[in-house]
C-alpha cells in the first residue's frame, strides 16, 4: 500500500475561494480556484511535496482492476495557460481511460493563480509525477511502459516535457526513467517562441527562458508516438504551431498524426458551442481511443463511444 501524507495546512489554506485583495481596476475581489484534495470515483495520493504543499494525483482504476495487474495507463494534464486549471478538469479523461481498462491518473500541478508558479515549475511538477506513477507502477497496478501521456493546451505542453530527455531542460525536475508510451496532444501549446503561444511576454519578457520551453525547438529526435488534435480556427494557440510540430516529428521518423478540426477554436469540446462542440467532443474520444487501440493500449467498450474530456482549456 501507499502511504498518503497528512495534508499540509498551507495546502488548505490555499483552497480559499476569494482572495481579499482588490484588484486597482475592478475593485471586486479577484476568485481564487479551490485546489481539491478528493475527487469523486478517485483515490488520491500525494506525489511530490514543494516547501510545505504536497501535491496531489487522483487515481480512477477499471472497477474488474487487481492489485497484481499491469495495466497500462493513462496521465491526463488540465490546461489553463500554467495559470489557472486543477484536476477537476482532467479527471473526467482519467475516468474515460478506465472505462478502456487502463489506470487513469490525473495530477496536479503549480500554476500562477494558486501557487504563483511560472512555466518552468509546472513543468518540472509534470515530469515528477510520471516519474513518480513509474516508481509506484506495481502498487498502482500499472506497466511503467505503457503510460500515456495526455495534455490540452498548456497541459499538453506539460504532457509533451515528460517525453523530453533533454539533459541542459530548463525543468528542475528530471525526465521520467521510461519514456512515455505514447502522447495525446489536445490543441496543445508546443511553442514557446516568439511565434508560438504568449512568445516572451508569458515568461517575464525574457526569451531565453520562453525559446528554453519550447517542445518544437527543445525534443530529442526519438520521441513516442503522438496523437495531435487541433483546431483550424484557434487564436489562442496557432494551427501552425501544431503543423510545424507534426512536420519535424514525422521528419525524424516519429509516428505522429495531426487530426485538424476544421473552423474550430480553442477549446473546440466546449459547450459553449452547441452541437458542435458535441460533435467534436465525440470525434476526440473516438480519435484517442483508435490511436490507444492501434498501439495495443486500450480495448474499448461500446459505451465509452463518443464521451471524453469536458475540459475547456
Amino acid at each position: 500500500m501507499i502511504n498518503i501524507p497528512r495534508f499540509s495546512t498551507a495546502l488548505i489554506l490555499s483552497t480559499c475561494v476569494f482572495l481579499q485583495a482588490q484588484t486597482a481596476e475592478t475593485k471586486k475581489p479577484v476568485e481564487v480556484e479551490e485546489t481539491p484534495l478528493t475527487l469523486p470515483e478517485a483515490e488520491t495520493m500525494a506525489f511530490k511535496k514543494v516547501d510545505d504543499v504536497d501535491l496531489l494525483l487522483h487515481v480512477v482504476k477499471p472497477k474488474d482492476a487487481k492489485a497484481s495487474e499491469k495495466r497500462p495507463c493513462l496521465v491526463a494534464f488540465f490546461g489553463g495557460g500554467w495559470t489557472t486549471g486543477t484536476p477537476a478538469k482532467s479527471i473526467t479523461w482519467a475516468k474515460w481511460a478506465s472505462k478502456l481498462g487502463m489506470v487513469g491518473i490525473a495530477p496536479d500541478y503549480r500554476t500562477k493563480s494558486r501557487f504563483k508558479a511560472t512555466p518552468e515549475d509546472s513543468v518540472a511538477d509534470g515530469r515528477s509525477a510520471v516519474r513518480w506513477i513509474q516508481d509506484h507502477a506495481s502498487e498502482l497496478g500499472i506497466d511503467p511502459a505503457k503510460i500515456v501521456v495526455l495534455g490540452s493546451s498548456a497541459g499538453g505542453h506539460v504532457a509533451a516535457w515528460t517525453a523530453i530527455t533533454d539533459p541542459q531542460h530548463p525543468a528542475s525536475d528530471p525526465a521520467p526513467a521510461i519514456q512515455p508510451a505514447a502522447l495525446i496532444l489536445l490543441w496543445p501549446v508546443t511553442d514557446t517562441s516568439a511565434e508560438g503561444y504568449g512568445g516572451p511576454k508569458r515568461f517575464s519578457n525574457d526569451e531565453g527562458r520562453a525559446n528554453a520551453l519550447s517542445v518544437t525547438a527543445r525534443m530529442q529526435t526519438k520521441m513516442p508516438p503522438t496523437l495531435v488534435i487541433h483546431g483550424t480556427a484557434d487564436e489562442t494557440v496557432k494551427f501552425q504551431n501544431s503543423q510545424d510540430f507534426v512536420a519535424k516529428m514525422v521528419s525524424n521518423g516519429n509516428k505522429c498524426a495531426l487530426v485538424p478540426l476544421e473552423g474550430m477554436p480553442h477549446s473546440p469540446n466546449s459547450s459553449k458551442l452547441g452541437d458542435a462542440g458535441a460533435r467534436n467532443k465525440a470525434q476526440i474520444s473516438d480519435e484517442a481511443t483508435k490511436f490507444l487501440v492501434g498501439l495495443g493500449l486500450a480495448t474499448p467498450p461500446k459505451e465509452a463511444a463518443g464521451k471524453s474530456d469536458s475540459d475547456g482549456e
